[in-house]
């Protein structure tokens, strides 16, 4: 473990050394890559100095227990310090645990009603609900990029940004299916049902990353459709962009300006674009871990939220909690805070 972090700690001080140099700043795509490199590996850099201080503190500890009116006081902090110390290699230990290169990234979200009719779309508006209050709690920042309402309520798709500190690394074990357990409020005879939605959760795409050509994309344009009144366009604004060398298609008609639907669907189209490169490339490098927490797959059943019995259940980590409705408002902490732990445990284990 020495060894690694000597080596770190080297790389953290040849990359201070490049970003001082004139021609590394003038590359613009160069310098944010080293910008990154660099806040990946600082925290492990800076855990590993105060490690260092302590094997020094402890040296001198020993040396201390030689002179007889200090060996008590010396023992006293040796056993406070090889307390400390033990502590350091453990937190040290799981930061040096490889990154993920998305984590500090922005992320896009996708929710749809699945089944159960109504109740699936309902549910997603729930879901959406709930990330957008966790979102709010922790400071970041939601934008809606495109929505289509169930004809009773909630969303048969909405697409949303999270954005903020290390959005993707708390949220990208969110993807799979979402499974509810409660009486419908459409449910006339009080009867408790199963309806679902599912999630997707993509890290949002650097344009340093990725590069779509505008001769990859074809652009239509369409009168958008809406729950009626006020929400239905009379002019042709929504956008349907196809990437033709993926397939991928998204869609937009949440704004009236179609120069605005065209910006926030080359959003979404580039993220998607994105995260099927990644795919690809774990495909074809056998990059994909087996220690990873659910395969991101929307017919995965992740969670289960159960409402007479007020619980919510993570079946990839067999985790429970009796507190939906705080889960629901946005108290969503304790389940993500679980789920980095068993990564972090299974990557420990050199799960690969």
């Amino acid at each position: 473990m020495t060894n690694r972090l000597d080596l770190l700690e080297k790389r953290y001080h040849e990359i201070e050394e490049l970003l001082m140099q004139p021609d590394i700043l003038q590359d613009i795509k160069k310098t944010r890559e080293l910008q990154i490199e660099l806040s990946n590996i600082e925290d492990a850099v800076n855990v590993y100095q105060e490690y260092k201080k302590i094997l020094s503190d402890l040296e001198e500890a020993h040396l201390m227990t030689k002179d007889k009116e200090l060996a008590e006081f010396a023992m006293e902090e040796i056993e406070r310090l090889n307390t400390e110390k033990a502590r350091i290699e453990q937190e040290l230990e799981i930061l040096l645990i490889p990154k993920d290169k998305n984590d500090r990234k922005n992320v896009l979200m996708e929710i749809r009603g699945a089944a159960g009719g109504d109740e699936g779309n309902i549910f997603a508006g729930d879901l959406f609900r709930m990330y957008e209050k966790y979102a709010l709690k922790n400071g970041f920042q939601v934008e809606v990029l495109n929505a289509l309402e169930g004809t009773s309520g909630g969303y048969t798709l909405i697409e949303f940004m999270i954005k903020g500190k290390n959005v993707y690394s708390k949220l990208k074990y969110e993807s799979g299916s979402h499974r509810v357990q409660r009486v419908p409020v459409t449910e006339a005879n009080g009867r408790i049902q199963t309806s679902t939605a599912t999630v997707l959760v993509m890290p949002e795409a650097d344009d340093i990353e990725i590069d779509i050509k505008e001769s990859d994309i074809r652009v239509d344009i369409y009168r958008s459709s809406g729950a009626g009144g006020q929400h239905v366009n009379t002019t042709d604004s929504a956008v349907r962009m196809v990437h033709i060398p993926t397939g991928i298609v998204v869609t937009c008609q949440n704004e009236r300006s179609q120069i605005k639907n065209r910006e926030k669907a080359f959003q979404i189209l580039k993220s998607r674009v994105y995260d099927a490169m990644m795919a690809k490339e774990e495909a074809e490098t056998g990059a994909i871990r087996k220690s990873k927490i659910g395969t991101g797959d929307r017919s995965e059943k992740i969670r289960t939220y159960n409402y007479p019995q007020n619980r919510v259940t993570d079946h990839r980590i067999g985790f429970t909690t009796k507190q939906l409705d705080r889960v629901m408002e946005g108290e969503l902490d304790e389940i993500i805070e679980a789920l980095i732990t068993e990564d972090s445990k299974r990557k420990l284990k050199g799960e690969e």
